[in-house]
């Protein structure tokens, strides 16, 4: 690679950088978007109640005098020249500004930025969330430098931007401080703006799962009301605090006083649960925001699951919520829970509250949700916490994430997934909780949709599930195919130790089974080691000669407990094993809890002697036997009842352990690229003739705007052209028809290789044109293409197609024409690290190829590794690319690099809502 310089980029926003909600220091929320002239006389109102040095010190230089101020902060936004962010919460009934910051244009790549924070909202940190999202917004629009005065060593502000993580100058003149910062993302500025979203959105949860109080908004009398159970499950799995029913229309209910509102109780609610008809959701959060409640789950159905007048209430609901400062899980769920005895809150319709443990779980489907929760009891797994998310409106699963990282009574994270929300957000968010705490997901919906009607073989190739999967991958998460898979995981996850390596050792009382296990666990990466011969002997020591102490080791049905014992002692403390599955057929049950006892006394014994954390786990296929994990000293060892089931947990297991052990990544640092110049091809291909594929031409000015390996050439119209370029580059060459709209040139007869001379290159022209012209197909050609004829290498291809959610996948396979029919490809989400370009390259079933295969020399493996890397940065600095092929590219021998023998890209226009990029300055800007 040129350049491993780290490329460092911002977080993606919960929302949007320029709307949404931002979360403060103490968990509350506000609202920001830009101002509009219709907002000047609010903006006067926030500067009048301002504290008058308030006023002074944030304005300072911006203007002379308020009305100046309001002059500049009023105008349209027009974010080249002038912007303003506004943050807002509900005051009395009313929306008001808290506080605000705005850039205006000082010079070409430089602005004045002013900023100013509410006396009551100071100290939470809404003056850093808004400096970030300024700068954010700055250079994306093309500056490097904010600017701003201050009138006070001693200044907030002035600490503010110490603690920015942003590249400081700072200059004195006159009592006043001059402060430039540099707002191009930097490591520090980078990991304290992470630091701050994760342990703000952490506060903002805690009300969520340790509320101090609880009431239940819409609690009834009748047995059979939503209201009447909810309620009854807090007060039943005895919720340790408060529990305050609010109905008007009663008195008591289950023994506890009711109360006509929420505002009515005498003393602070945290958590208020609602279950009120949709008509009276509005009203029932205005009661809970005058109790200064500050978190809501809303149960109630009939949102945007139903309709469209449904989805514009729920918008209604979230605007209230986050503008009284609150959080809301919902709506449509079916509540949460926390089972952590010192809490002890069951608020959801679960008849069966788990046992406490070490597992935190969160659904999108409710009522799978409940199912599941009594399966835990079933197999013996303890939950911290669950949540049923319904809608997401508020409250998402990257917010869960973010909280249980934090939590200190969470070990392993479960999700079962119908949808992703902002899958950028969770790649950067699981790539991280992931380093610490392992994610299994469940994904419904793999085969709702098949390929769709494609224009390249990259679209081709990308299935409905390729981006999930991609995803998945570069963020760590274990994904289940089944829910009874996601808790074989989760037991082993939740019990032992982390594999060291893929050495897996077997040890068995019967061969069929084992033979399953071993074939199942190889066939998922796992590696099954001959045993030393010092390993060999000491099981022989006990075993009888008609035992097979090769791997797997069958000691034969006679084998007892003394046996069992004694092998696992021997296989844990064998240098060549990673891992054990210990296997029991059980051929009557006299014997069955005598092998339990002996399992048990034998790996507690390796740990205690031998201090060996190898992974443990039990296939015990006896009757009766249930999947509750055996008890060895103080740990618990997962039990299962088939052996493919055992060893299909383990090899994903082990790919997390490897995933985990290896280096994230960066995004490198890119040297001879103008994305500036690449974005005005596009751009101008676009507005002269609308979405398509670009020409030759344009295509080259792209790939070599970003130093792509492209060979020289050129575009010929006639005999003459065609063969003044091949003089011009030398012989021989190759001739390939330059069309946007013809993808299978070879099919076309567009391909010639392998041309001598002059006279070749004339006839190959004609004779190029004759067919086409016979296919009726002369009219979509613009010339053809006259390059170099490259010889040697291994064909591969790069290639991107734009996802509706996941933005650019990015395909790297083997290449050529029957690329489609050997579907050796693997798809990557941008942006891609170094990390990610290696594993792509090596990832394919064809690298053998690429290291040199039967005589032929390998590849320049670093040099595709670079082209996918620019490529990366290519379609995330112009969004208007929405398919690319690089097909094929010929990879030479080490130090030759590679070359782009042919390419397409097809540009669209940038659609609202599409996956949210991050755009880095440029010169060429």
């Amino acid at each position: 690679m040129t350049d491993v310089r780290p490329l460092y980029l911002p977080p993606p926003c919960q929302d949007s950088p320029d709307c949404g909600a931002v979360i403060m220091r103490d968990g509350s929320t506000a609202s920001i978007r830009i101002a509009q002239p219709l907002d000047r006389d609010a903006i006067s109102a926030f500067f009048k109640n301002l504290l008058p040095e308030a006023g002074r010190e944030r304005f300072f230089s911006l203007a002379e005098s308020d009305r100046e101020a309001l002059d500049i902060l009023c105008n349209p936004s027009e974010p080249r020249k002038q912007l303003t962010l506004i943050a807002s919460r509900i005051v009395d009934g009313t929306s008001r500004i808290i506080g605000l910051g705005s850039y205006v244009a000082v010079e070409e790549a430089g602005a004045e930025l002013a900023m100013a924070v509410g006396q009551t909202f100071q100290g939470m940190g809404l003056g850093t969330l808004l400096l970030e999202r300024l700068a954010l917004l700055a250079v994306n629009h093309g500056f490097v430098h904010l600017l701003a005065i201050s009138h006070s060593e001693a200044s907030p502000l002035l600490g503010l931007f110490r603690n920015s993580g942003f590249e400081l100058a700072e200059s004195s003149e006159d009592g006043r401080v001059r402060v430039d910062l540099s707002v191009v993302p930097r490591q520090e500025s980078v990991a304290r703006t992470e630091m701050r979203d994760r342990l703000f959105t952490a506060a903002s949860l805690r009300p969520f799962f340790k509320p101090r109080s609880v009431a239940v908004v819409g609690a009834s009398r009748e047995p059979t009301a939503i209201g009447y159970r909810l309620l009854e499950q807090v007060v039943t799995h005895r919720f340790r605090g408060p529990v305050y029913p609010v109905n008007p229309k009663a008195t008591e209910i289950l023994e506890l006083k009711a109360y006509p509102s929420v505002k009515s109780i005498p003393d602070p609610v945290d958590l208020a649960f609602i279950v009120v008809p949709p008509r009276a959701i509005l009203a029932a959060i205005d009661d809970c925001a005058a109790r200064g409640v500050k978190a809501l789950v809303v149960i109630t159905a009939g949102f945007a699951e139903q309709d469209q007048e449904g989805r514009r209430l729920q918008q209604t609901v979230v605007d209230r919520v986050r503008g009284y400062g609150m959080r809301m899980v919902g709506p449509n769920c079916l509540g949460l829970l926390n089972a952590d005895p010192a809490v002890s809150l069951n608020g959801s319709f679960s008849p069966v509250f788990p046992a406490s443990g070490r597992v935190a779980m969160y659904s999108q489907c409710g009522a799978l949700g409940m199912a599941v929760l009594g399966h835990t009891m079933r197999v013996g797994l303890g939950v911290s916490a669950f949540v049923s998310v319904g809608n997401k409106a508020d409250v998402t699963g990257n917010d869960l994430l973010q909280y249980w990282e934090e939590d200190p009574g969470t070990d392993v994270i479960l999700a079962y997934l119908e949808s992703l929300e902002h899958p950028r957000r969770f790649a950067r968010i699981a790539r991280r909780v992931s380093r610490s705490k392992p994610i299994v997901c469940v994904k419904s919906g793999r085969t709702a949709t098949g390929r769709r009607a494609a224009g390249s073989h990259t679209a081709a190739l990308a299935s409905s599930e390729t981006g999930t999967e991609a995803l998945f991958r570069q963020a760590g998460v274990v994904r289940a195919e089944t829910l009874e898979e996601m808790f074989d995981l989760a037991g082993l996850l939740a019990t032992q130790p982390l594999p060291e390596g893929r050495r897996l050792a077997i040890l068995t009382n019967a061969g069929g089974p084992a033979v399953l296990c071993a074939d199942t666990g190889e066939a998922g990466g796992l590696i099954l080691p001959e045993l030393s011969s010092q390993t060999k002997e000491r099981l022989y020591a006990f075993l009888p000669s008609t035992a097979s102490v090769a791997n797997p080791v069958d000691m034969i049905a006679a084998a007892g407990p003394s046996e069992y014992e004694r092998a696992i002692q021997v296989l844990l403390t064998a240098s060549e094993v990673d891992s054990l599955i210990v296997m029991y057929v059980s051929l009557g049950d006299e014997y069955l809890n005598q092998v339990l006892q002996a399992i048990d006394r034998g790996v507690t014994k390796v740990r205690k002697e031998c201090k060996a954390h190898k992974t443990v786990l039990a296939c015990i296929m006896a009757g009766g036997v249930s999947n509750q994990p055996l008890q060895a000293g103080e740990e618990k060892i997962p039990t299962y009842f088939f052996p493919e089931a055992a060893a299909r947990a383990l090899s994903k297991v082990t790919d997390y352990a490897d995933w985990r052990k290896k280096p994230l990544g960066v995004c490198p640092s890119l040297t001879g690229i103008d994305p500036g110049k690449a974005r005005e091809v596009c751009r101008n291909a676009l507005s002269t003739r609308g979405e398509g594929w670009l020409s030759a031409e344009e295509l080259r000015s792209v790939l070599v705007a970003f130093g792509l390996p492209v060979p020289q050439g050129g575009v010929a119209r006639s005999a003459d052209e065609a063969a003044e370029i091949a003089r011009r580059i030398g012989y021989p060459v190759a001739l390939k028809i330059a069309s946007t709209t013809i993808v299978h040139k070879t099919e076309m007869g567009g391909v010639r290789l392998g041309i001598k001379d002059e006279e070749q290159v004339r006839q190959a022209f004609e004779e190029t044109r004759m067919a086409l012209e016979q296919e009726g197909r002369l009219h979509e050609v613009q010339g053809v293409l006259v390059q170099p004829m490259l010889a040697g290498g291994v064909e591969v291809m790069v290639g991107v197609t734009e996802d509706p959610l996941f933005g650019p996948l990015i395909a790297f396979g083997r290449g050529g024409v029957h690329v489609e029919i050997l579907g050796d490809v693997v798809f990557r989400v941008t942006p891609l690290t170094d990390v990610d370009a290696q594993q792509m390259v090596r990832g394919i079933k064809g690298f053998r190829l690429l290291q040199g295969y039967r005589g032929h020399p390998p590849a320049d493996v670093p040099a595709l590794e670079n082209v996918l890397l620019r490529i990366s940065r290519l379609v995330e600095e112009v969004p208007e690319i929405g398919e690319l092929d690089l097909n094929p590219i010929f990879a030479l021998p080490p130090g030759k690099g590679c070359w782009i023998a042919d390419a397409r890209i097809r540009v669209q226009a940038v659609v609202a809502g599409r996956p949210m990029r991050y755009v880095l300055p440029s010169p060429a800007r």
